[in-house]
């Protein structure tokens, strides 16, 4: 009964962040962010295979994704780290782009409230290489706070399934070793009969006359 529950909760968690990490990819893909486009990949590769383990009873898939959760933990503070400008990280870097553009958060310029204002260059300045201005006014919460909110929910997300999913584990191996205790898997049955090889005797027979 309580491994039954704790995979109906490990299912749940693992529902829960398929859609949070959709979530995010969407948004990191609006705002070019590369490194977190790859990194919420293999985030749902991993939690697919996390989900289908625990639907099939395949404690080893559940085992990758325990680690991945340990994994993605790690990745998350590191996000947070870098928002938050902790550790010589700086948000306004091209870190999170590999330095292929000068992009940064789609959050940057549409979080809540805000109001995006293009300012075009002077007509004789303007370059092919030249840009509009863009002011943001109005945000009712600056974007690094909004990442830091995401990755502070999926920090959150993954230590509860990493816990359920630890639990998970030790309750099938659990059964396993119960059932193999029992005879489940024991190729000869826990009570048998040694049966001895019955000889017959032949014996000439005469008849009278």
């Amino acid at each position: 009964m309580g491994c039954c529950s704790g995979r109906c909760t490990l299912i749940f968690f693992c529902t829960l962040q398929l859609v949070l990490a959709l979530e995010r990819q969407v948004f990191d893909f609006l705002g070019y962010q590369w490194a977190p486009i790859l990194a919420n990949f293999f985030h749902i590769i991993m939690v697919i295979l996390g989900l289908f383990g625990t639907i099939q009873y395949r404690p080893r898939y559940i085992v990758v994704y325990t680690v991945w959760a340990a994994l993605w933990v790690a990745w998350n503070v590191f996000i947070i780290c870098f928002y938050l400008d902790v550790g010589g990280l700086s948000k306004d870097s091209d870190l999170l782009t590999f330095n292929i553009s000068a992009h940064h958060s789609w959050w940057s310029e549409h979080g809540p409230g805000c109001v995006r204002r293009e300012i075009p260059q002077a007509p004789g300045v303007r370059t092919m290489e030249s840009h509009s201005y863009i002011t943001v006014m109005g945000c009712l919460m600056d974007y690094q706070y909004i990442e830091v909110v995401h990755s502070g929910a999926q920090i959150l997300i993954a230590l509860l399934g990493f816990v359920y999913a630890c639990y998970v584990v030790s309750a099938i191996t659990e059964e396993e070793d119960s059932f193999d205790f029992i005879g489940g898997f024991d190729p000869f049955p826990l009570y048998h009969v040694n049966e001895k090889p019955s000889h017959l005797l032949l014996k000439p027979m005469y008849l009278s006359p």
